[in-house]
């Protein structure tokens, strides 16, 4: 019987779907091809070796570095000649006062492992009939094989209900486990057995240098099924097992309310009563919750078939597959899921919850000037909105170092928020980068479109109009009257990671009233608005804020017909630079569409074609790597995952779907590991996994489908040729809707919107608009021509 049983699990294995699951014939010989399972606070990279397994191990608050002071304290006594140098001109000497006055102290610590748990398997023989496959909509992470005669399974999954790793091991042949279990970390570590069955690995991030963060405990415990289990020195040892199961977890002192041994300790004895298929039911329904609300298909073909790194190499040669698409857009809400559901609670970090690298690029912190946003661009309208409330809590956590900030280094009210920061939420603009005080203020859109969404009228009294009104605060402050215009700008500040070529041919990058700023600032000035109305507050505060934004330096065209990305018709030091942030106001804000704003929609038409290279141009046809003596990044437009997903969205919001769909083949083409995760190039060649390029791709994907930012619930906006048939279901639209659509030979076949709690619903398709009213919890049917044919309540 219990072979019957597996045989069954390996036979419902390779018939699901395959836009639900990544599937291999060969175990991962890198990080970057190991599949990820997380449960938002313990993560593990499983690599599906034969002899040797190995998970790389992870959990949210390992971090090393302390809190520190950054602020650079009276700063803003240099601000009044740093903005008269920039109205004069003079950029490199206001660069030089920035940089000796104003820029604090550059903060250390990162993000790192917790450790490898290693699994030798003393075996022989012949292997056949290997695969290795992470089900999506499972979220296990599954390796089966013959040896010689004996089958083999091996499931792992990170459990959110019971907050372990669980690793299940299996053989058809009774008391054919035997296996050796081994905790390490590269950054050092204690190992110890503290019984038979139990592992403990304690220590400190960086213990003993400048940047020693953290203490952390991982606790291990083996349950075995018949056979024997022993310690030996700092490992454990299982011998003739017909299965084991192994559940691990971990804990920091970050958080400082309870001792990480207590805590792992505490876990484990919960845990560990638990029969493993109960852990593996409660699992999977979990995870189905989240995971299930939505369904997409984008077609059929040949390659659905093949393994998943076959399906992206024929990609890459030029093949078609809109079913790896598909499967990219569900692995992009499956990475959200295990890096920002509970019980974790910080949000995904630059690379989500998974990270090898003791000292990873960016110390793969939270990066405000676009990353950490990306992160959650498809949060709502994927229809995951309880994981975006990870990302407003953590921007709440940080005001009252924003009000530090806003105070001792600009002399404004409210908080501001600068570039990026880490676990210990530094606010302030640091050295090795520049002033940029709206990495808040960005991040406010999240804190209205939650709203925007949801209609939780209750979240925006106590939680989004605070933050949206602390946020405004400080703009109100720190805002002045450009001196030949009287229009009011923000300064000094740039526009995110790029550099301009002055008229007097120098290198710049501090201007006085960048268009990203001015955009953000107006964005976030009119949600303040929305969220005042609709909460019924008329204050001075309010009318202060209206009054300001009516004065505000709008959005330029140049003599090129672009949007100018500064107050003046500088020109790019990079041409391809991978930041479009003069176009915010097009995605992710919606201040430009074609249908209200004509004139800037071709404006920004314009710029998306300046800064993209052709095919075969750029850095990623120079092998994405930095050529001598040049000034260029490695990474530009044509080979950064989030960049080209950025572009995506863009250019779904122009319209064009066959533009988008071109630019996320590109992301297939030049920003993909063989595991579907998303890169960014590096100077040493090998690049990083980011994340936010896998939730940007997406969402692109979504504004390809679904648009709902004008106003209106906007059908297929931007449906690309490649596509002429297809289903999507379980979307999300502002207002509180669910959509679901359907689509066949390039045109609507039906759609259904379902209505929360109730209201005006406009229903957009092409030049074909349709209103209706609904009541809570009412769904509308839809045919081709948008006629009403059947409503549910």
């Amino acid at each position: 019987m219990r072979g019957l049983l597996l045989g069954l699990g390996m036979m419902c294995s390779m018939t699901v779907q395959a836009e639900n699951v990544m599937w291999y014939q060969q175990p991962a010989k890198a990080w970057h091809e190991a599949l990820p399972v997380g449960n938002g606070r313990l993560g593990a990279m499983v690599f599906g070796g034969v002899n040797t397994e190995r998970l790389a191990l992870n959990e949210e608050s390992v971090w090393s570095g302390q809190p520190t002071q950054t602020d650079r304290v009276g700063a803003y006594e240099s601000l009044p000649e740093i903005r008269r140098l920039l109205f004069e001109g003079n950029h490199r000497q206001a660069q030089n006062l920035v940089n000796s006055r104003v820029l604090g102290p550059r903060p250390l610590g990162a993000y790192q492992p917790l450790g490898d748990l290693m699994l030798d398997f003393p075996s022989s023989g012949t292997v056949t009939e290997y695969r290795r496959e992470l089900n999506l909509d499972t979220a296990l992470a599954r390796t089966t094989f013959r040896i010689d005669d004996t089958d083999f399974t091996r499931e792992v999954f990170a459990c959110p209900v019971h907050d372990v790793l669980v690793v299940r091991l299996s053989s058809y042949q009774a008391g054919g486990v035997n296996v050796a279990l081994v905790l390490s970390r590269e950054g050092g570590a204690a190992i110890e057995t503290l019984s038979n069955t139990m592992l403990r690995m304690s220590g400190v991030t960086d213990a003993g240098r400048p940047t020693e963060g953290v203490r952390f405990v991982a606790g291990l415990q083996v349950l075995a099924e018949g056979g024997h289990v022993a310690a030996e020195d700092d490992r454990l040892r299982v011998h003739g097992a017909d299965a084991v199961t192994i559940l691990i977890t971990a804990a920091t002192n970050y958080q400082g309310d309870e001792d990480p041994a207590s805590r792992v300790a505490r876990i484990l004895e919960a845990a560990h009563h638990v029969p493993y298929p109960q852990r593996r039911k409660v699992h999977v329904a979990a995870h189905r919750e989240k995971m299930g609300r939505v369904s997409l298909k984008l077609g059929s073909g040949d390659l659905d078939a093949l393994p998943t790194d076959e399906r992206l190499q024929r990609v890459q040669a030029g093949e078609d597959d809109p079913g790896l698409l598909a499967l990219y857009f569900q692995y992009g809400r499956y990475l959200l899921i295990g890096s920002s559901r509970a019980p974790g609670t910080l949000p995904a970090n630059l690379q989500g919850l998974w990270n090898h690298r003791l000292s990873p690029p960016w110390f793969c912190g939270w990066h405000f000037n676009i990353n950490v946003q990306m992160n959650y661009w498809p949060a709502e309208t994927a229809n995951l909105s309880e994981l975006h409330t990870k990302l407003i809590h953590f921007l709440d956590s940080m005001r009252g170092n924003g009000r530090n900030t806003a105070r001792d280094v600009y002399v404004s009210r409210g908080f501001v928020i600068s570039h990026r920061t880490n676990a210990n939420l530094f606010t302030s603009p640091v050295r090795g980068l520049n002033v940029w005080p709206t990495g808040a203020a960005w991040t406010c859109q999240h804190v209205w479109e939650h709203y925007a969404f949801t209609r939780n009228k209750e979240y925006l009294r106590t939680t989004g109009y605070p933050i949206l009104r602390e946020a405004a605060e400080f703009f109100l402050d720190w805002l002045v009257p450009h001196p030949d215009t009287g229009e009011w700008v923000s300064g000094p500040s740039i526009s995110p990671e790029n550099d301009y070529i002055a008229a007097d041919g120098r290198i710049g990058q501090l201007d006085m009233g960048p268009t990203m700023d001015q955009q953000i600032i107006a964005e976030l000035f009119d949600n303040t608005l929305a969220a005042a109305a609709d909460l019924g507050i008329e204050d001075d505060f309010v009318e202060s804020v209206r009054a300001t934004r009516a004065k505000l330096a709008p959005t330029r065209i140049g003599n090129d017909g672009r949007i100018m990305e500064w107050s003046q018709e500088f020109r790019e030091r990079d041409r391809h630079h991978r930041h479009a942030s003069h176009l915010y106001a097009l995605y992710p804000g919606g201040a430009i569409t074609p249908r209200g704003t004509p004139e800037l929609a071709d404006a920004a038409r314009k710029s998306l074609e300046a800064r993209t290279p052709p095919e075969g141009e750029g850095q990623a046809a120079r092998g994405n790597r930095r050529t001598r003596g040049s000034h260029t990044s490695v990474a530009d437009t044509s080979n950064t995952g989030w960049s080209l997903a950025q572009f995506a969205g863009m250019w779904a919001r122009l319209g064009d779907g066959d533009q988008t769909h071109a630019t996320l083949q590109r992301m297939l083409l030049h920003a993909t590991y063989p595991n579907l995760m998303d890169t960014h190039p590096t100077n040493d060649g090998e690049g990083v996994f980011m994340i936010d390029g896998n939730s940007g791709a997406a969402a692109a994907i979504i504004e390809m489908l679904l648009q709902s930012h004008a106003g209106e619930i906007e059908l297929l906006p931007a449906l690309p040729a490649v596509w002429p048939s297809g289903h999507v279901r379980g979307l999300r639209a502002r207002g509180a809707f669910t959509v679901d659509i359907e689509w066949k030979d390039g045109a609507l076949a039906q759609a259904s919107i379902k209505s929360d709690r109730g209201g005006p619903a406009v229903v957009r398709l092409g030049e074909r608009v349709a209103r209706f009213e609904t009541r809570p919890e009412e769904t509308l049917t839809l045919n081709s021509e948008l006629n009403l044919v059947n409503t549910v309540e």
